[in-house]
Order: structure tokens, then C-alpha cells, then sequence
């Protein structure tokens, strides 16, 4: 089935609305908090780990790195865990209509990139505020997004697909997301690493996660935000952060679509 027929794309922009109309439902302040989690992260983040452990002072205005690097890794987290239960979640609709069931994946993962959009919103006034001097440079931000979204989605599809028959997955993610969120450059510089070990940052380099975040700083905030190219110097080593979320992509679309068709009987 053409996953991008008309059926196919009203269907997905249903579910978008859907889902992030339930995400709130209930709640006093409703949509404001897809605002106010990442601040409240990033106000804790900011007290313990910039005011009292005084890091990232080797940074040109690492308040905002910080935001910046909470804010897109907050999206993948968002995307990766709703994407991982969007099947389950949606097994009786899998049961009584027949449509391409990457759009309940990407349901979900567009769900989180309206987050995003937001958040990134409140990060552009926080930049401006802070008195970071843009160039045009930021254009170069574009690709990258599409980089990050990309990676989340092949992962999304790969855990939707191992959910549907192993639920203990989600308890594992979760460990994973909180161990790669420190060996992630997000709440520390770069430099801090490599002033411990040049190799430890070079491995660490090789993340997507941590290019895609060191780039977008380096783009957006101040050059000083060391990246990939920086520090590897071997040109076919430091494509494989770059290739990395293709790779991913391709792979967990072929794995989702190989095994989708069984999801409404195993459900």
C-alpha cells in the first residue's frame, strides 16, 4: 500500500491531532507543558551542573548550549519511547482498518517534532536573550534536523517492531536513554573529555546523537563548540556519524515492513 496515498495522509494527520490533543487532556495548564518540562529540566540542569559545578565555562554562553542540547535530545527520547509503543497502543485500530502501518510510527514521531518546534521556539528567544550574534550559518542547522529525525525514526521503527512481542523492552530503552544522555555532550563541553582523554572524545564523536548536537551548537551559538571534523581527522571516520542515521533509517524501515504484517494478529 502507498504509505503516501491520500487515505494514508489523512489518516496521519488524524493522529497527529489525536494524540496531542490526549497528551494533555486532563491536565491544568494543558499544552504549556510541552514548554515549561524542558525548562524546568534545564532549570535544574542550569543549578546544579553550571551554577555549583561550574561547567562549560570554557564555552561562549554554555546556558544556551545546555538548553539547546536538552531540547534535542529531549525530542528523541520523546520520539524513540512513543514510537516504540505506537503499535501496541493502536492495536485495535491495526485490527479493524487496513493502511500502512508506518503511519502509526510516524504519527507519533510527528507528535514529538510539534514538541520540538515549540521548544525550539522558546530556545530562539533564550538565544536572543542572551546576546548570541547569529549568522548564516544557522542554514546549515536544516540538514542536520533531517539528520535527527532520521535516526529517531529508524530506532522507532526498529523498538515498535521488537515491542509488539517483547514488552520488557521499554524498562531496557529506558536504561539505555539514561546512560547515553551522560555519555552525550549535553550537560558538559566536549573539551572537558578531551582534556581527560583525546580518544574518549573521539569515540564519543562517533555518536550521531553527539555530532548532530556539537554541529547544531557550532552552527547556531559559537564556534568554540568543538565538532566531528575537529578533532577526527581521518575523512572516512568522520562520515560514520553522518551515515549512521541513513543506515538506521533504512534498516529499521525494512525490518518494520518485513514483520507488519503480523502485528494485528500477535496483538
Amino acid at each position: 500500500m502507498d504509505l503516501f496515498s491520500k487515505k494514508n495522509r489523512i489518516l496521519l494527520r488524524e493522529l497527529i491531532k489525536t494524540d496531542f490533543k490526549l497528551r494533555y487532556q486532563g491536565s491544568v495548564i494543558g499544552y504549556l507543558w510541552s514548554i515549561l518540562k524542558p525548562l524546568m529540566m534545564f532549570a535544574i540542569m542550569y543549578v546544579v551542573f553550571i551554577h555549583f559545578l561550574r561547567l562549560g565555562n570554557d564555552v561562549p554562553h554554555f546556558p544556551v548550549a545546555l538548553l539547546l542540547g536538552n531540547v534535542m535530545w529531549s525530542f528523541f527520547s520523546e520520539a524513540t519511547n512513543m514510537g516504540m509503543v505506537s503499535i501496541v497502543t493502536r492495536g485495535d485500530l491495526l485490527r479493524k482498518l487496513n493502511f500502512s502501518k508506518e503511519i502509526v510510527v510516524l504519527s507519533a514521531i510527528c507528535g514529538a517534532g510539534i514538541n520540538f518546534a515549540i521548544n525550539l521556539i522558546v530556545v530562539l528567544i533564550f538565544t536572543i536573550f542572551n546576546g548570541v550574534q547569529f549568522t548564516w550559518n544557522i542554514v546549515y542547522t536544516l540538514p542536520l534536523f533531517v539528520e535527527l529525525f532520521l535516526l529517531a525514526t529508524g530506532i522507532a521503527f526498529l523498538l515498535s517492531t521488537l515491542f509488539v512481542r517483547f514488552r520488557d523492552l521499554s524498562q531496557i530503552w529506558e536504561v539505555i536513554m539514561q546512560a547515553g544522555m551522560y555519555a552525550t555532550p549535553i550537560i558538559y563541553s566536549l573539551s572537558l573529555v578531551m582534556d581527560k582523554s583525546m580518544l574518549a572524545s573521539k569515540i564519543m564523536m562517533l555518536n550521531p546523537l553527539a555530532q548532530i548536537i556539537q554541529d547544531v551548537r557550532y552552527f547556531v551559538i559559537d564556534p568554540a563548540n568543538i565538532t566531528t571534523w575537529q578533532i577526527i581527522h581521518n575523512k572516512w571516520l568522520v562520515a560514520i556519524p553522518y551515515l549512521i542515521p541513513v543506515v538506521v533509517f533504512v534498516v529499521g524501515l525494512l525490518v518494520f515492513q518485513k514483520h507488519s504484517k503480523k502485528f494485528a494478529e500477535i496483538l
